[in-house]
């Protein structure tokens, strides 16, 4: 038997509202006291770690990850990819089915569950809707379900076959399996590569309206609302998606969203350059952020700002922030997708969609909704822990302080300051746009089933 006693922390868990300064033990992997009994309760032998002046909260989930194993390995692997994630204070992590062979058949489960066993986080995948998400035809959505996908997605992909679309939810329901769409309209976006407003006219580059991604979230809440699927869109990027989810949700559609730091945080400005990003869309962010200190700088065209869906206006940025705060957009993810240099060291134009972002997101996500005071801790936890737990129906205890739950806890340091820098990281990819970024807040100790896969404790 294994113990381990986390003590005098600030325990949050938004599951149960819990908020207190109090004692946490985990016993054989799992949750075996939370509050005054954790110390009469710690057998003895207990290992003991002071967390005093730290958060202790459920271990967060991050339900939108890039792992590119199989068949991608230069660019991450299951290995790799869970180490980034424990840094990042991840405790499970849900991979995307756009590998090499695709996430569409048993087989292909079985093998990243075969590598996930030696994961320092918990892993679970997610299946394709279609074969090798093609969008043509539907995948073997009952074979997955039995192999053990917790949601089916062509993330990467979008379906653009409505009634095929239609048919992929009615076999999804059967099975009680959620579907996370990534919202696309081929037929708008053509061969758009950043948002489709000023700066792409003024930098010459082919523009991406927000009405691509607007268009299949309205698609998305009809046939859910037609088929009780529930359906969650994928990094939502644009006002009108917000608004869309808005008004379904007050009717009772089976609709939710999530959002992506990159999308809350930066604009499409960013892609003209540094200068023309602080100059304007990012005053606020120099002056809370940085306080006169000096500013990262980056050049125009710079890729590792190119991703999908694109960074978009000030205006859809705040639209984002204000759908995270009124409980809209219920849940917060990265959407890792690394990349290697070859990918990203071309022209713009050339250059692969995609940023890593799983080690970044916690202090983006502190510094632009906690600490802005848009969101208390608890609730911005929240949509990283007990939200995405319960969309993808876990009832081992993840999400959640839950004693006889998985002993899965996240120790975060809020105002813990720190310089992010590219070459630290455990990922095998460095396109990151946060390089050079003073950030504030940090996971300095990551548990999953009791075991210690990351500590930064002083």
């Amino acid at each position: 038997m294994t113990s381990l006693l986390l003590a005098g922390g600030r325990v949050i868990d938004p599951a149960s509202q819990l908020d207190q300064v109090t004692d946490v033990l985990v016993v054989d992997g799992k949750i075996a006291a939370v509050g005054d009994a954790a110390v009469a309760q710690a057998p003895a032998g207990h290992e003991r770690i002071d967390v005093s002046g730290r958060v202790v909260c459920p271990g967060l989930i991050d339900l939108h990850v890039h792992l590119r194993e199989p068949g991608q390995t230069a660019k991450e692997t299951i290995e790799t990819g869970a180490k980034a994630a424990a840094r990042g204070g991840f405790t499970t992590i849900v991979c995307m089915p756009n590998t090499s062979p695709s996430v569409d058949s048993a087989g292909t489960v079985a093998f990243i569950q075969e590598k996930a066993r030696t994961a320092c986080v918990r892993v679970e995948i997610t299946g394709a809707l279609t074969k090798g998400i093609e969008g043509e035809e539907l995948a073997p959505i009952g074979s997955l379900a039995r192999a053990g996908v917790v949601a089916l997605t062509d993330d990467g992909h979008c379906i653009q076959n409505n009634e095929l679309m239609r048919g992929a939810l009615e076999y999804a329901k059967m099975f009680q399996l959620p579907v996370m769409d990534h919202c696309q309209d081929y037929g708008l976006v053509t061969d758009g590569v950043m948002h489709e407003g000023y700066w792409s006219t003024v930098l010459g580059l082919r523009g991406w309206p927000s009405s691509g991604e607007e268009m299949i979230v309205a698609r998305n809440i009809l046939l859910a609302e037609q088929t009780g699927t529930r359906v969650h869109c994928q990094h939502l990027s644009a006002a009108g998606s917000v608004r869309l989810i808005r008004e379904a949700k007050q009717r009772g559609v089976p609709i939710s969203g999530e959002a992506c730091p990159h999308h809350f945080v930066l604009t499409d400005a960013c892609i003209a350059g540094s200068v023309e990003f602080w100059k304007e869309d990012g005053v606020d962010l120099a002056e809370r952020w940085f306080a006169g200190r000096a500013l990262p700088s980056w050049p125009s065209y710079c890729t590792d700002f190119k991703m999908n869906p694109p960074l978009r206006s000030a205006a859809d940025r705040e639209a984002i922030l204000q759908g995270l705060t009124d409980g809209t957009l219920e849940i917060l993810g990265s959407d890792h997708a690394p990349h290697t240099e070859p990918d990203k060291e071309v022209e713009f134009d050339q250059a692969s969609f995609g940023i890593t972002g799983i080690e970044t997101e916690l202090a983006l996500s502190l510094m632009q909704l906690v600490q802005s005071g848009r969101l208390s801790l608890s609730a911005m936890l929240a949509k990283y822990t007990v939200n995405p737990a319960r969309l993808l129906r876990f009832t081992d205890g993840r999400g959640e302080l839950r004693v006889g739950g998985l002993g899965d806890v996240t120790v975060i340091d809020p105002d813990k300051a720190w310089l992010r820098q590219g070459h630290d990281t455990a990922s095998k990819s460095r396109n990151d746009p946060f390089d050079g970024w003073r950030l504030r807040g940090k996971a300095v100790l990551t548990v999953v089933g009791g075991r210690v896969v990351w500590s930064e404790l002083s």
